[in-house]
């Protein structure tokens, strides 16, 4: 016995449950989610709320004892009704994909064994099943291709927001030492990196916290396809040498966030060459879609890319979150975080492959086991299901687009590239405005104050959620489709939805 009283065998406090309480909480979580994987539609896109209601549902003080589990699954079950549908087929805001079961269950799975995926060492299963799920979305995307296999590799984020960063610091450090090396960058002299106005919020962003501030992010001019013109990048690349800057990076978009538009990335990557510059594609939204085959030509010089990032968590349709970046050469990532190996995470692991760490090519120690709802997914549907999903989403967009550009009363505002359509709402005497060079900015400034109300009132409708987009200054509906259970006929509901809500609007 020892002196506190215990037998050593058990202990006074323990959060185990018995067996058949841990089976009754498997089964009320279960036929939570069960009831969500089935039908999403069932609750509005977007409860009937406020926050002072939540305030009063989920705000009180902490619990000094437990609560149980019959009020634990009520309490649940309300999270779940007071929460953005993003399953339901109507919801088109932002890129807000649903969660496959597949993937649902691999994340339950994943949290259960609660893995920290630092290293082989760490977690050698895990280890495995990601360095494998990377490979597969290299190879789904034609990024891993003929000679690169050998080379390429990557890591799974939290998020395209972290991949770019990551990128980014590997794109500066390695520039930095090259051209130190080889005495090209004056002392002193700022370093500077290129992406279009299209560029998604995360990269001026990567570029405040490594640093370098957002004034060196060099912004180039879209064309009229919302595509980074290649000509005026190669201007300004050459224009800011002259003038003693010393360029490092060129991001280019494999799907901007606003209209999905894809940069002419083999272009880009000439002027990359031309220049000795790094060049990352953030494919957050769109790489994807590269797997599409109607879709795989925009892609073209995606092979080239230096990096690569791309979301999992919107068009593989696995759960939050879950980033993923590529490298074309991953052994440049590791010598940009060489030195960061000490103290008690060294690893001395003598074979190669058990010797890896992921923190030789990312920020993060701890790391979630991000990977099993990846592979599974593939494994599960295979690659020829999930292009075929994506190859529907955009089909899908198009229709929406044709139903705009056949309407008297909407207005398509950008080529529909991949899943994204932009168009706005346009009453008959607001046409005729348009057309009158006198009255066109005052209409279109009435336009976008209908549009910014037409969204609110159907997003708190709960019928169907769209979101915004502000395109050469105006106001633009935006919507977004990743969605394996959206359908024609939701486009055309959701159309009237619109419709609806303008006229009341207007009367």
């Amino acid at each position: 016995m020892s002196t506190d009283g215990h037998d050593g065998g058990a202990r006074a406090g323990t959060l185990d449950l018995p067996r058949e309480e841990l089976e009754e909480l498997g089964r009320a979580f279960t036929r939570l989610a069960l009831e969500h994987l089935s039908g999403p539609e069932a609750l509005p896109v977007f409860p009937d709320t406020s926050a002072e209601r939540l305030a009063g549902l989920f705000g009180g003080g902490l619990p000094a004892e437990g609560a149980g589990l019959e009020a634990l699954a009520r309490a649940c079950a309300e999270v779940f009704r007071q929460s953005r549908q993003n399953g339901h087929p109507r919801m088109f805001g932002y890129v807000a994909s649903p969660a496959t079961p597949v993937g649902a269950w691999a994340s339950l799975a994943a949290a259960a064994l609660n893995s920290n995926v630092t290293s082989w060492r760490s977690a050698p299963g895990p280890t495995e099943v990601e360095r494998t799920a990377v490979r597969w979305l290299a190879e789904l995307i034609g990024f891993g291709g003929e000679g690169l296999n050998e080379t390429c590799g990557g890591l799974l984020t939290s998020g395209g927001s972290m991949a770019n960063l990551n990128a980014l610091f590997v794109a500066h450090r390695t520039h930095a030492r090259d051209a130190s090396r080889r005495g090209l960058w004056g002392e002193g002299a700022p370093a500077t990196l290129y992406a279009s106005d299209q560029v998604h919020l995360s990269i001026p962003k990567a570029a405040d916290i490594l640093g370098l501030g957002r004034e060196q992010v060099r912004v180039v001019p879209s064309d009229g396809g919302f595509r980074l013109d290649v000509r005026a990048l190669r201007e300004r690349v050459e224009a800011d040498r002259r003038n003693g800057l010393r360029p490092f990076c060129v991001v280019a978009s494999a799907g901007t966030v606003s209209t999905g538009a894809v940069d002419a990335l083999d272009e880009v990557a000439g002027v990359a060459r031309e220049h000795s510059l790094w060049f990352h594609v953030d494919g957050a939204y769109g790489a994807l879609a590269a797997s599409a085959g109607s879709k795989r030509a925009l892609f073209k010089g995606i092979e080239e890319a230096d990096s690569v990032s791309l979301d999992p968590h919107k068009w593989l349709y696995t759960p939050l979150g879950c980033g993923c970046l590529l490298f074309r050469e991953a052994e440049r990532a590791r010598v940009a975080f060489a030195g960061t190996e000490e103290g008690y995470i060294k690893v001395f692991e003598r074979e190669e492959a058990e010797a890896f760490a992921f923190w030789d090519y990312g920020t993060e120690l701890s790391r979630p086991f991000r990977a099993l709802k990846v592979w599974a997914t593939l494994l599960y549907y295979g690659a020829r299901r999930v292009s075929a999903a994506i190859e529907e989403d955009c089909a899908t967009a198009a229709y929406m687009a044709e139903r705009v550009r056949a309407s008297e009363d909407f207005e398509l505002l950008a080529p529909v590239t991949l899943g994204i359509c932009c168009f706005r709402y346009v009453p008959a005497d607001a046409r005729r405005g348009l057309e009158d060079e006198e009255t066109r900015e005052g209409t279109n400034a009435r336009l976008d104050d209908l549009n910014e109300r037409v969204m609110h009132r159907v997003q708190r409708g709960g019928e169907a959620y769209v979101s915004n987009a502000l395109l050469r200054g105006r106001f633009a509906l935006r919507a977004s489709i990743t969605n394996y259970r959206t359908t024609r006929r939701d486009i055309d509901f959701t159309l009237e939805v619109i419709r609806r809500a303008a006229r009341e609007l207007e009367g």
